[in-house]
């Protein structure tokens, strides 16, 4: 996959999730930085603990402004009063949005993790190669319910981690046989699937009785 591509796929990645932790500043009544800079939390988290994971520093974020740019922009755009009524105003559009776009980063950025893993070596494990997908995926997420106040979504919400988990290991054991593109669609189409599936029938793992 050229890495156009990748980029592209990238941005809407970090718009998707930016306007997830945007969102949820609006709802913690959150003042504009605070709005910004857990849109920003969330965009880029995940990707900069990966490549910490992986040994490349200082992170891409830092490198290339591009993503932090978006991300910032998309939480201005929540922010604005008139995207702030329709938001808050609507409990319905709220859930919508709040599902649609934390599937959608879930499922680009699970991907993108094992695409930049390859991109260094080919040589990794499925092991590391799984695990750096989902933590791309669901890092992001964990700092910004944390920084929200919030217990981490993967922890409580329905199949969460588990969809990230299920389209990486699909995406990894399909990388040969079917390509790259083949492959990272194939993963991202998993998790956004399973995640709206779960929302639907309320898929979830087993908890404590009361």
């Amino acid at each position: 996959m050229s890495g156009d591509i990748v980029l592209f796929l990238e941005l809407i990645g970090t718009v998707a999730f930016s306007v997830s932790g945007a969102i949820t500043g609006l709802k913690k009544k959150m003042d504009i930085l605070g709005v910004v800079i857990l849109g920003l939390t969330t965009a880029v988290g995940g990707g900069v603990i990966r490549d910490l994971i992986l040994g490349i520093t200082p992170p891409n974020t830092f490198r290339n402004p591009i993503y932090a740019t978006f991300a910032i922009g998309a939480a201005i755009v929540v922010f604005l009063p008139a995207v702030q009524n329709l938001i808050l105003k609507k409990r319905s559009l709220y859930n919508w949005l709040m599902l649609v776009m934390d599937s959608l980063g879930l499922g680009i950025f699970t991907v993108v993790g094992i695409q930049v893993a390859y991109s260094l070596s080919s040589e990794y494990n499925t092991f590391l190669l799984v695990f750096v997908g989902v933590v791309t995926g669901v890092g992001g997420g964990v700092l910004r319910d944390t920084m929200a106040g919030d217990p981490p979504y993967i922890f409580v919400k329905h199949f969460y981690a588990c969809a990230s988990l299920i389209g990486a290991l699909i995406c990894v054991l399909v990388w040969d046989s079917l390509g790259e593109a083949n492959a990272m669609l194939a993963g991202t189409a998993v998790v956004v699937l399973l995640r709206l599936l779960a929302a639907h029938f309320r898929w979830s793992l087993p908890k404590p009785r009361d």
